[in-house]
């Protein structure tokens, strides 16, 4: 694994606009055909080294980071709207 992406793993991710903690950086989105960083997967509550998604990450967009510092990321974050009630994005055999 690349050393300076190991070492975002680290980095708690601090959302700019309202003071909040979003969480640890468990993984990055890298276009495949530029080599860039696409997104920052930020894991919320304890998985934050599992390898598996999960429904309450969040990808930050790499052109809504501001600062990426020793210990914090800085973002810009607006997290999209969310579903009017009564849709379910269960899309699952059993659910």
């Amino acid at each position: 694994m690349n050393h300076c992406i190991a070492n975002l793993r680290i980095k708690e991710v601090i959302n700019k606009k309202d003071g909040c903690r979003l969480g640890h950086v468990c993984d990055v989105e890298i276009d495949a055909c530029t080599g860039c960083v696409v997104n920052l997967v930020v894991c919320r509550g304890g998985r934050m080294f599992s390898p598996y998604a999960c429904d309450t990450d969040i990808r930050v967009p790499w052109c809504d980071v501001e600062v990426v510092g020793d210990d914090i990321i800085i973002v810009c974050y607006t997290p999209p709207p969310a579903p009017p009630r009564g849709c379910s994005r269960r899309n699952g055999f059993f659910r």
